[in-house]
């Protein structure tokens, strides 16, 4: 198993893997080899083994952007292909099972329950936050690679880690939401005005079917809001109201259960934490290569001279072995140069 270790993946790259492999894993159960989520879910961690390995054979700030920013990439390529692959593995929606949750905790859903304060204007102004999720997340890629690999890294440590748990949970409890499944327990439409209707097309054509346990919108939101509180806080200041609208739209707006909600808040925990202790334990690393470097240096550069100074004229001052800064090759045992 050594050359596990000598890999030195980061966190996100474990655990978006192991997501890959056994979506890939229960495919080929279900379906089998040639079938083509299948063989798309073959595809994404052959490639992400290969720019691993590109960037490890020799460690550019090119390579580096090309291993990050692969997960993006197979983050999308997932996302809109996810209601075909998790069907077929997961015949049946949880929306059943998670509505049951929410009425053993509260009595009946929280998004019925909400539906007693809806009003155009709320409704406006939470569509508007929940939109604002987008710009949000695609802006903070960029941003922080703008300022410098480190951050970026850390970033995409936590941040892929909780899209590799998130799909997983997608995979294993697909569900539509309470504004597919449970029209019925509705009796106050949500109406609004322009940003409520162009919210609605966006949900309804982006949404892939099953992307409701646990909910993303809230674990990567708080995921951004906290390490922009770490790292740029006029950011987090400025996106701290429309987040918390975010996440009650998420209940407002019919898209989430509450337990998904939950969900996803441990899940940006978890994802702060690990990005963190991945910083922390990065520059343990970086520290102890230094002062290893740091002695190996030293021993290369000096060797033990004598304390009285040099009778060389070129050498006055200079501990013996020395002559004026450069280093001479170190004298043997009868005094003459070896």
């Amino acid at each position: 198993m050594s050359w596990l270790r000598q890999a030195k993946l980061l966190p996100h790259e474990w655990f978006f893997g192991a997501f890959l492999f056994i979506q890939w894993l229960r495919l080929l159960m279900a379906v089998g080899l040639l079938d083509r989520d299948a063989l798309l879910y073959f595809a994404l961690p052959l490639a992400n083994v290969l720019v691993i390995a590109w960037c490890r054979r020799r460690e550019t700030n090119l390579r580096w952007q090309l291993r990050l920013w692969f997960y993006p990439v197979a983050m999308n390529a997932v996302f809109f292909t996810m209601n075909s692959a998790v069907l077929k593995v997961t015949p049946h929606k949880c929306d059943d099972l998670l509505a049951s949750l929410d009425r053993a905790l509260f009595g009946a859903t929280l998004s019925v329950r909400a539906q007693a304060i809806a009003t155009p204007a709320l409704t406006e102004v939470l569509s508007f936050c929940y939109l604002l999720f987008f710009p949000y997340l695609v802006v903070s890629w960029f941003y922080y690679a703008w300022r410098g690999l480190p951050l970026l890294r850390k970033l995409m440590a936590g941040m892929f880690t909780i899209y590799g748990l998130g799909f997983l949970g997608y995979s294993c409890v697909p569900a539509g939401g309470p504004h597919l499944a449970l029209p019925d327990e509705f009796t106050v439409p949500l109406t609004g005005w322009a940003i409520t209707r162009f919210n609605a097309l966006v949900v309804a054509r982006g949404s892939n079917g099953v992307d409701v346990f646990p909910s993303l919108h809230c674990a990567i939101s708080c995921y951004l809001l906290f390490f922009d509180r770490q790292h740029a806080r006029w950011r987090h200041r400025l996106y701290l109201l429309p987040c918390v609208g975010l996440w009650f739209a998420t209940i407002y707006l019919r898209y989430h259960y509450f337990v998904d909600v939950a969900v996803g808040f441990a899940l940006a925990a978890f994802g702060l934490w690990i990005a963190n202790r991945w910083e922390k334990r990065a520059a343990e690393a970086s520290e102890l290569q230094s002062r290893t470097h740091g002695r190996e240096w030293a021993k290369e550069l000096t060797w033990a001279p004598s304390p009285l100074p040099s009778p060389h004229p070129m050498g006055r001052g200079c501990p013996s072995g020395w002559v004026r800064g450069h280093r001479l090759t170190q004298p043997d045992s009868t005094g003459q140069n070896a």
